[in-house]
């Protein structure tokens, strides 16, 4: 067998001559539709391009309302704020996430309650949020976590028993859907990123669906300074619809819209994201079904549930026990030598995130002594989470699932080798 690329043999893949798919994909259609923005001088404020992207994302995701903001991280933000939840509320976060679904939670001055996860699937554990929720919970915030998918059944359910609020994260899910129904279109609210590594991207932004016209307007409001929906900027909406005040502003907030640069070219995006999702959902399918036969290489849960793939990033669970008690932390570098592309671990758990650090802001979070002990994340033990970051988890960028069916079968042959030169990765620095 080859020497390991790590060790100075030939690569799997060597980039420079073949590399992986790009990412961002853009062409002559982004280019015109910025030019005519450009040329039109209507380049932010509810203009035709969000109006017309904002229709067409609630028709993707099959919901009455799309409403566009400044990032997928003020999406959760408003959410909360159009829920009225704050002070003494609980929201119930699952351990291993980006660190915004649990800051915006504080970022209302409620508190974020961390749970553990599912093993198989990374996705908040329905088990553990029953055990979390007390008197103060108001909301759960699901995360369709890489490849997988909450069990939305379980969760919609345990809402509805205890009258919570449910918050899907779809950061890493557009287009990916439950037993026919569109992630973001289940819960009360759904949360997107258009940051640039999302499956649909235009180098930042965010959207928020919702089936209530009541939460609507208030979120609609909240991303345009607290305004009233003018004009078509509430897709669907019954005007008047809420009892706030005068008709001119009629809840405190600010600016939080996006432009009309970003609308452009996320209308095109979209056009592309029902194929490219096709793609990365057959090739990881594939691929799925090739690492199932590698000794300690477990590829995340597909739930039978799921009827429609959506893949951020391809992620796999790793057993050094079968790799001969190699590290982890070695195993992803070997892979990232042949491969030629980032091979990193999942989110760290919240609990001891480097960015999750509320207690570095005293000024704004310590309302009191009994709110800054709750917000402290180490006071939540999460084994599971803490186990898959530290030794099991396996993730690379999406764009590897872009390309050939060749390409699958190339990044299964890298752990095979790797798999057959284990002792030489053990005895080697």
């Amino acid at each position: 067998m080859q020497k390991l690329a790590i060790h100075g043999g030939k690569p799997c893949r060597d980039t420079t001559m073949d590399p992986w798919p790009k990412w961002p994909v853009w062409g002559k259609e982004e280019e015109m539709a910025l030019i005519e923005v450009l040329n039109s001088g209507v380049w932010s404020y509810n203009g035709p391009k969000e109006t017309e992207f904002n229709r067409l994302f609630a028709e993707f995701t099959g919901t009455k309302y799309s409403i566009c903001t400044v990032n997928g991280t003020v999406t959760m933000q408003l959410a909360l704020e159009a829920m009225g939840i704050g002070v003494g509320d609980e929201v119930i976060v699952p351990g291993i996430t980006w660190q915004a679904t649990a800051a915006t939670v504080i970022d209302v001055n409620a508190t974020p309650v961390l749970v553990d996860v599912l093993e198989d699937t990374w996705c908040i554990d329905p088990a553990e949020i029953e055990k979390a929720i007390s008197p103060k919970t108001k909301a759960i915030i699901p995360v369709h976590l890489y490849g997988a998918f909450a069990d939305m059944d379980a969760i919609m359910e345990i809402a509805a028993k205890h009258n919570l609020y449910v918050i899907e994260d779809c950061a890493h899910k557009h287009g990916g859907e439950w037993k026919g129904k569109k992630a973001g279109s289940i819960g009360d609210v759904g949360s997107f990123s258009f940051q640039l590594s999302k499956h649909l991207t235009a180098g930042e932004g965010g959207s928020m669906t919702t089936d209530d016209s009541d939460l609507a307007e208030r979120l609609d409001a909240l991303r345009n300074c607290g305004r009233r929906p003018e004009g078509d900027s509430l897709i669907g909406a019954d005007k008047g619809i809420g009892d706030y005040g005068d008709d001119g502003n009629f809840i405190q907030s600010g600016n939080l819209r996006i432009t009309e640069f970003q609308a452009a070219i996320l209308v095109e995006g979209l056009k592309r994201l029902p194929v490219q999702n096709a793609t990365r959902d057959a090739n990881g399918d594939y691929l799925n079904g090739l690492l199932k036969e590698i000794p300690g290489v477990v590829p995340l849960k597909r739930d039978p549930r799921e009827t429609k793939k959506a893949y951020f990033n391809y992620a796999f669970r790793y057993d050094k026990n079968k790799f001969k008690g190699l590290p982890i932390k070695k195993f992803r570098s070997a892979l990232e030598a042949e491969l030629g592309i980032v091979v990193d671990a999942c989110y760290e758990p919240l609990n001891n995130c480097p960015l999750y650090v509320p207690h570095t802001k005293p000024a704004r979070h310590k309302l009191n002594e009994t709110y800054w002990a709750a917000i402290d994340p180490k006071r939540f033990k999460l084994p599971v989470c803490e186990r898959i970051f530290e030794e099991e988890s396996v993730c690379l960028h999406h764009k590897i699932l872009m390309g050939t069916q060749s390409d699958m079968d190339l990044i299964a042959g890298a752990i095979w080798k790797i798999y057959g030169r284990t002792e030489e990765l053990m005895t080697q620095s």
